[in-house]
């Protein structure tokens, strides 16, 4: 399954990337709001963050938790 983004216009969703379906296909879908035009993290997208975590080999990641602030 793909997510795909789209943009609600005049009482229609528009797609905003080519959508591989026939012609006059019946999708059903459960639309949720994206804000600031980014899509919220899906959960393939945190196990896989968390995977790559975890394959790093470092136990402790709590000492390096602040490593990304100004």
């Amino acid at each position: 399954m793909k997510t795909v983004h789209a943009v609600f216009e005049n009482g229609v969703f528009r797609p905003k990337e080519q959508v591989d379906l026939p012609e006059n296909a019946e999708v059903e879908f459960e639309p949720r709001l994206v804000r600031n035009g980014q899509a919220p993290a899906s959960l393939e997208d945190v196990y896989a963050i968390l995977s790559a975590r975890f394959a790093s080999g470092q136990s402790d990641v709590a000492a390096r938790h602040n490593e990304h602030q100004p």
